[in-house]
């Protein structure tokens, strides 16, 4: 089948317009020699719309070709046009075109849309519709212009109106004299032809604004009554933000077609004048289409497509604000072709397809007709199917030729085409005349050109010198047409070429000659010259051609001719000009023209008045010049070149380049270099490439630029010099063995058709070697190997011209597997608490079943690896005191085999971490209590704590350190006896049999019982100030630390008016308030200030309250009737005691018994005589003020809470008193709550208890 007949390339948009130049001759549709039968081709036809002018023929052509030569007729409206009844008509002979004698009848009985039919025995063409329309050029209506005056400053509009013309006149603003009005951004023409003033000004006053009217097709020119403008300067109007005058609103819309030009206009008033500036929402305006005009008022984008559309805004801007206005922009489209439909000349039984594509918006509608006529008003054709855009011809037949018509269209126009499906059987023949020369320059691209026709299409081969057959493959090219192309002509190409065509009714040959011919040089350039005024000047220009070209040499000065004056002499290689004047200084070039080709170089002259004498100027020496190769051999030849100007510093070497147009196009490489003093090189060369050789010249300066190329140089092909480097095997899995290789490059290849001899067997195991060849690969992978055996390989390469040399034998091995087994005999011996060695027994190497890598431990949380093969280990980081099972594996490249029997070992005892946490609870005026936790790491039995503590005065001095132990299961300690107000620091160690661990750090201060208040202080200087009250007085303490040195306590009784009473505290941490009410509240604040600083710091004011105080009492101790009662209440305990022993000794138990027996254990029942503290201290006493802690909140205290009375204390003796009265646990049960916040028990114990509570 041919359906290439309608094939269509598909160029991506934007492709080289130079690419497609070359090859459309390629690209077109076939063409049918005249001599053979085809059905009619529409060739001219005028333009769809035709506008006429009625003082001239109207001429509407219609030129069609045919075999027979088709015969004309034509439609008017859609009905028959009979054209020999019409006198005025005439047809031109063989031509369907009309010529239309309006001369002397009314043309606008000719309007109308006409339709070519052009038809012989194959079918029917028809061309475009065409409407016919008279050119129109209106006169103007009468009107009378009222006069015009306006207020300086205001905008204005002069209306135009023209009448309505076919085509549309071309608007223009004059004056009565025929000069053009100025205009600018202030005064402008709006696309309809009003003139626009943005604001008005008194030389605008004037009663001649003309606005005219041309008419293009009859060159006629319409004229509107002149309007009269009076600008008056009464009442000016002031400065205002810019309007729109054009057009209205904020938002319009705009609708163009796809291809056309967008005009966009933007006409604002204003004063000053506003400016007008252009953008498109969310994107760019395209660069390359868009143009301004109407001083930026008017946009412009031509050939619009879809991505045009969008909203575009036009922003206008004075001084005194910005508006803008936005304009939406729609695009829609004509239909427009994607694949037009094509001729399609088909054998009969052949199958051919008709492909219509069209594109638009909105889709157009496609139509087909056979002949003229809708293809659903034909007779069913069984061998033809329509499927929307694409016609089907099957299995065509002798007779069945027509003309096919798609008709494309949508509301904005229409698309037709016409294409004819002739069925031909014809032997090939060849259009390209015989025996035609073509030629070309050396490294030009040529094309041989074999144009044929037949059906079937015939095939077409191509031979060199009549015997060699040409493949399409580089450097050859040929294209569907036929047509030869050589990328790269060389002079070996020169000769024969000839083409057949072939199809099953014949074959025809073709025979044209190719001649690639030296491109022309010029060997030496002339040179710049500075010559005085006077003296000659000779300029050299040495070429060197093709012999069998004829060369003109020519002669340019500044680009032009050279004078007429017989002091510019030419000859063959030179330009001399004698007795020069200032008026020869300039450029002169020479210029070689032949046929084929030219060459140019110039040369600057300057005139001087006298000799100069310049500074020596080192520069890089000047690229060499005429490259030539000689003494050629297969792989060497001479290059010969001549040295450029060495420009004041001696050339030191030269490099040589080579490019390699066949493997690396546009890549040099260095050759080799000669000493400076050299030149000419014998340049060693390798086979199979295509080189130029080009040379660079150095000198302490630098390099040169390149010379220019040579001409090149192909070296033949040859087997290849060497082989493929780097080989190695290597198992990726087991049973697989990859040989791998670095393949050889292009220019190593040698030759075409390179390929790898690929050679492997098991080492001393086989003697034959297997062997296989590939290509275009560096790897071949070798299945059904053993595990891990080693493989003898060797990799050779080979062209089409034969192998390389024999190549050297690499030693791979094959894919690995798991170990087998795991090592055996484990020991281990422990050095110390963090150290061990581990021994083992290695796996014997088949067990290993690959490369050995090492060896891999696992004990509890900690891997180790151990590289290589060895037996040993040690095994660092281990924790003390611990115990460790150890496993051993092998280790491969292919993974780890399975573990050893577990190994037991124990680490001995080692120093212990730190402590986990210090801290310090329940500050007092002489105590401290400090907790801690046990260390994280105990590494070994834990045997205690040391602590030591030591004060921190003022001037951060250390005091002296006291030291204690504790036991292991003591975790808190209260210190007494210490200083008030004083900074202690404490360290404190856990140890163990093996000494003590890492100490842990932590300080406070000793301070009386206090409430914690975080004030709000400025420039965060403040710290929680702490209070403690007694009968007449209150001691404030805080922590301070600013700058300042005067620091004040200030106190005012609550709720009074009186000024706050003010006390230096002298730069210490704490003040003494005396003389204070018992009973009465107060405000307290500590402030921090400075003379030199106005700023205040303070801390928040906090109440403090001074308890009320009791009358004092007797030491009821000393009176008799508390001896008497203490006496009675003894004598009744006596007789309870033998009442209970009478019961005892008769078997009975009385609840005292019991109770008694219930609380035996001292730490049951932390009531001791002498810890000091009371123990199971009830919720219910907690709201109890003791002597000297703070009184309930509402600032009273209760007579009947005195502490004259024990049962303000609880049951019994839970309380004990000093010797002066005081309860000496006063503090222990509240402050101990108060530091174990959220705690649910309400119990106490004091520190001794808690200190037994670990023994």
């Amino acid at each position: 089948t041919h359906l290439s007949m309608d094939r269509n390339r598909k160029w991506v948009p934007g492709f080289g317009a130079v690419l497609l130049t070359l090859l459309s001759h390629m690209t077109s549709a076939l063409e049918v020699p005249l001599d053979l039968p085809q059905p009619p081709t529409i060739i001219l036809q005028s333009p769809k719309d035709y506008i006429f002018d009625p003082r001239e023929n109207i001429v509407i052509h219609c030129e069609a070709k045919g075999k027979p030569h088709p015969s004309f007729s034509w439609t008017r409206n859609g009905t028959h046009f009979d054209v020999e009844k019409d006198s005025k008509v005439l047809m031109k002979p063989g031509s369907g075109t009309l010529v239309i004698d309006i001369s002397s009848e009314r043309a606008e009985a000719y309007e109308g849309t006409y339709q070519c039919i052009a038809n012989n025995e194959h079918g029917t063409a028809v061309s475009d519709s065409i409407v016919i329309r008279q050119s129109r050029s209106p006169l103007w209506s009468k009107e009378r212009n009222e006069a015009i005056m306006v207020q300086k400053g205001v905008s204005l509009v002069l209306q135009c109106r023209p009448p309505a013309g076919l085509p549309p006149p071309v608007i223009f603003w004059m004056d009565n004299n025929f000069q053009k009005l100025p205009l600018d951004k202030r005064v402008s023409q709006a696309l309809n032809g009003d003139l626009y003033f943005s604001n008005v000004l008194p030389e605008d006053t004037r009663s001649d604004y003309i606005c005219y009217a041309r008419f293009p097709h009859t060159q006629t020119i319409q004229q509107k009554q002149p309007i009269s403008v009076t600008v008056l300067d009464s009442n000016p109007e002031g400065e205002r933000r810019p309007g729109f005058m054009l057009p209205l609103g904020t938002t319009s819309t705009k609708m163009v077609l796809r291809g056309q030009t967008l005009e966009l206009e933007c006409i604002a008033e204003g004063l000053p004048t506003p400016d007008i500036s252009w953008q498109k929402e969310g994107g760019e305006l395209p660069s390359n289409r868009v143009s301004y005009h109407n001083f930026k008022k008017t946009l412009k984008i031509s050939d619009v497509n879809e991505n045009d559309a969008g909203n575009y805004r036009c922003v206008a801007t004075n001084n005194l604000g910005t508006i803008h206005h936005t304009i939406k922009v729609t695009v829609k489209a004509a239909p427009f072709w994607v694949s037009i439909p094509r001729n399609l000349i088909l054998a009969p039984n052949e199958t051919g397809v008709l492909t219509c594509r069209v594109n638009g918006e909105p889709k157009p509608r496609i139509d087909w007709f056979v002949n003229g006529i809708p293809i659903e008003n034909t007779p069913e054709d069984p061998s033809r199917k329509v499927e929307d855009d694409t016609v089907i011809l099957s299995n065509v037949q002798s007779g069945s030729s027509a003309v096919y018509q798609c008709n494309a269209s949508n509301e904005f126009g229409y698309l037709l085409a016409n294409a004819f499906v002739s069925v031909l059987a014809e032997p090939p023949r060849v259009l390209t005349p015989p025996n035609q020369v073509y030629q070309v320059i050396t490294n030009s691209p040529a094309l041989l050109h074999c144009a044929s026709f037949g059906s079937p299409i015939p095939t077409i081969t191509w031979f060199k010198d009549s015997q060699i057959s040409i493949r399409n493959t580089d450097p050859y090219v040929i294209h569907e047409n036929g047509t030869l192309e050589i990328n790269v002509a060389q002079p070996l190409n020169s000769g024969k070429y000839t083409c057949i065509a072939t199809n099953n009714l014949g074959i025809k040959e073709n025979h044209v000659f190719l001649e690639v011919k030296e491109p022309t040089r010029i060997l030496k350039q002339p040179e710049y010259k500075v010559v005085q005024r006077g003296m000659s000047a000779v300029f050299e220009c040495k070429v060197k051609h093709d012999p069998s070209l004829i060369p003109t040499m020519t002669w340019l000065k500044d680009r032009g001719e050279l004078p007429d004056d017989e002091r510019f002499e030419v000859d063959a290689d030179s330009l001399t000009i004698r007795d020069v004047t200032d008026d020869d200084k300039g450029t002169y070039t020479c210029i070689m023209n032949t046929t084929l080709d030219q060459d140019s170089a110039s040369a600057m002259l300057t005139v001087v008045e006298a000799t100069p004498t310049p500074a020596i100027v080192y520069e890089k020496p000047d690229p060499p010049t005429d490259l030539e190769l000689t003494d050629q051999t297969e792989r060497s030849v001479q290059l010969t070149w001549t040295p450029g100007d060495e420009n004041n510093s001696p050339i030191e070497k030269f490099v040589i380049q080579y490019g390699d147009l066949l493997h690396q196009p546009g890549v040099w490489t260095n050759l080799t270099e000669v000493p400076g003093t050299s030149t000419t090189a014998q340049l060693h060369l390798s086979p199979y490439v295509y080189y130029s050789f080009r040379v660079l010249a150095k000198n302490r300066v630098g390099y040169s630029e390149p010379s220019q190329s040579s001409r090149q140089y192909r070296t033949n092909p040859a087997a290849p010099d060497e082989n493929p480097s780097g080989v190695q095997g290597v198992g990726t899995e087991p049973g697989n063995l990859v040989i791998s290789w670095t393949p050889l490059t292009g220019l190593q290849s040698n030759g075409p058709g390179l390929e790898y001899k690929v050679q492997w067997r098991q080492k001393d195991v086989e003697k034959e070697w297997s062997a296989q060849n590939v290509a275009n690969v560096s790897q071949w992978v070798v299945s059904g190997t053993p595990t891990y055996v080693p493989y003898e390989i060797k990799v050779q390469a080979f062209n089409d011209y034969g192998v390389g040399p024999e190549p050297e034998v690499a030693i791979g091995y094959s894919g690995e597997d798991l170990p087998l087994s795991a090592p055996e005999s484990i020991q281990v011996m422990v050095h110390n608490s963090t150290l061990a060695e581990v021994h083992w027994e290695p796996i014997s190497p088949p067990s290993v079943r690959g490369k050995l890598q090492g060896y891999k431990t696992d004990q509890e949380m900690q891997v180790l690896t151990f590289s290589g093969n060895r037996s040993e280990g040690r095994l660092p980081g281990l924790q003390p005191y611990s115990v460790y099972s150890l496993s051993i594996r092998v280790l491969n490249n292919k993974g780890e085999g399975p573990s050893s029997q577990s190994k037991t070992f124990e680490t001995p005892e080692g120093v212990p971490g730190p402590p986990s946490f210090l801290n310090v609870i329940n500050p007092g005026l002489d105590s401290l209590t400090l907790e801690w936790g046990p260390p994280i790491n105990n590494n070994g039995r834990l045997t205690g704590y040391i602590l030591k503590y030591q004060p921190v005065n003022n001037t951060s001095e250390l005091g002296p350190v006291q030291f204690m132990t504790f036991l292991a299961n003591e975790t808190t300690i209260t210190l007494s006896n210490l200083n008030s107000s004083m900074l202690y620091k404490f360290y404190l160690s856990a140890k163990t049999n093996k000494g003590s661990g890492p100490i842990i750090t932590e300080e406070a201060f000793t301070v009386m019982h206090t409430t914690h208040t975080r004030p709000t202080v400025e420039a965060g200087k403040g710290n929680p100030i702490n209070t403690s009250v007694s009968e007449d007085s209150a001691v404030i303490s805080w922590e301070y630390f600013g700058h300042h040195k005067n620091v004040y306590v200030e106190y005012i009784v609550e709720n009074s008016k009186e000024e706050w009473k003010k006390e230096f505290a002298n730069g210490s941490h704490s003040h003494t308030i005396k003389g204070l009410k018992p009973g009465t509240s107060y405000r307290v604040k500590v402030i921090a200030k400075d003379a030199a600083d106005p700023t205040v710091h303070s801390t928040d004011e906090m109440l403090v309250t001074v308890p009320a105080v009791a009358s004092r009492q007797v030491d009821i101790a000393t009176q008799g009737w508390f001896i008497g009662l203490m006496c009675a209440i003894a004598l009744l305990i006596l007789v309870l005691l033998i009442v209970c022993f009478i019961k005892r000794n008769k078997g009975g138990k009385y609840p005292v018994k019991e109770k008694e027996d219930a609380h035996q254990d001292p730490e049951i029942q932390p009531m001791k005589e002498d810890d000091g503290t009371f123990g199971e201290y009830s919720d219910t006493e907690d709201h109890k003020p003791l002597k000297g802690s703070r009184t309930p909140s509402n600032g009273t205290v209760r007579r009947d809470e005195s502490d004259d009375s024990l049962v303000d204390y609880g049951e019994g003796g839970d309380g004990q008193f000093n010797e002066d009265g005081s309860f000496i646990g006063q503090y222990s049960g509240k402050k101990e709550k108060d530091t174990h916040e959220g705690n649910e028990s309400s119990e106490a114990p004091s520190p001794v208890n808690a200190m037994n509570s670990f023994v």
